[in-house]
């Protein structure tokens, strides 16, 4: 009985603890967030401006460079609802209704999460990395003593780079989606790209896009916060960077999945 005790006293303190380290990480995040906000309205008053062009350099690296994959995955992803839609509805002789489907799926669930995964991915342990090497050669440290916030050189260009790409990442994800899907519906049940396109518009509502867009934004703040948190716990050597990388996106990932899952059940 005493051992039993004891093992569930220590899985207990082990929970407790777990808390304890998700609360501060929450805490620290938001402590992020608040503080980048504030530089990037009132920086100039208080010395510490944020940089157009650390916002621009932020917005070519996570927005532009991964076009091409967004791309790809959208387009992939459309063209494989598609398939399954009409192959389940074919069963009910109603295959020309795969339109509605992917009008409804695609804006508010499969732009937003697949775009939102691969920005993960990339930019989130980009992100992890770049904030850890900094704090391993001590580049934090010294920007602090020359007089430089760190959070205006480095989190706050970084999450506001974010929060414009990825919203701009999850548009051209719908037109890639819809498109690839436009394309195979056309060839495979002859259906006119005129009238494909009048059943999309006649489905997809500003309600919709406000879903989507609602969800790139808070998926960019969770993908940014999450890398640089981590990156930020960095101490050690190359091997602890690289686990806090690999925890990165792992994290980012779970984040996105969770939030993704919170919208679907409220709104």
């Amino acid at each position: 009985m005493n051992a039993i005790a004891q093992k569930t006293a220590d899985r207990i303190a082990r929970i407790g603890l777990e808390v304890i380290h998700l609360v501060a990480f929450i805490g620290y995040a938001a402590r992020l967030l608040m503080m980048s906000l504030t530089l990037l309205v009132r920086g100039h008053a208080m010395g510490q401006p944020v940089r157009m062009r650390h916002i621009v350099s932020e917005i070519i690296t996570a927005g532009i460079q991964a076009l091409p994959v967004v791309i790809l995955m959208a387009s992939t992803i459309g063209v494989m609802l598609s398939i399954q839609g009409i192959h389940s509805l074919r069963i009910f002789g109603a295959e020309t209704q795969v339109t509605f489907g992917l009008a409804l799926s695609i804006p508010r669930e499969f732009a937003p999460l697949i775009t939102g995964i691969i920005v993960a991915g990339r930019s989130g342990s980009q992100l992890t990395s770049r904030v850890g090497s900094m704090r391993l050669n001590g580049e934090i440290d010294a920007l602090t003593v020359m007089g430089i916030s760190p959070i205006r050189f480095v989190v706050a260009p970084a999450i506001i780079g974010l929060i414009i790409s990825l919203p701009l990442l999850v548009a051209v994800a719908n037109v890639a989606a819809f498109g690839a899907a436009q394309l195979y519906i056309e060839a495979t049940l002859g259906i006119a790209s005129e009238a494909y396109w009048a059943d999309i518009l006649s489905v997809v509502t500003i309600a919709d896009l406000i879903h989507c867009f609602g969800k790139s934004l808070l998926f960019a703040v969770l993908i940014s916060l999450t890398g640089i948190v981590m990156g930020m716990g960095v101490s050690g050597g190359a091997e602890v960077l690289g686990k806090a990388t690999t925890s990165s996106v792992v994290s980012c990932i779970g984040a996105i999945i969770a939030a993704d899952t919170i919208f679907a059940l409220v709104l």
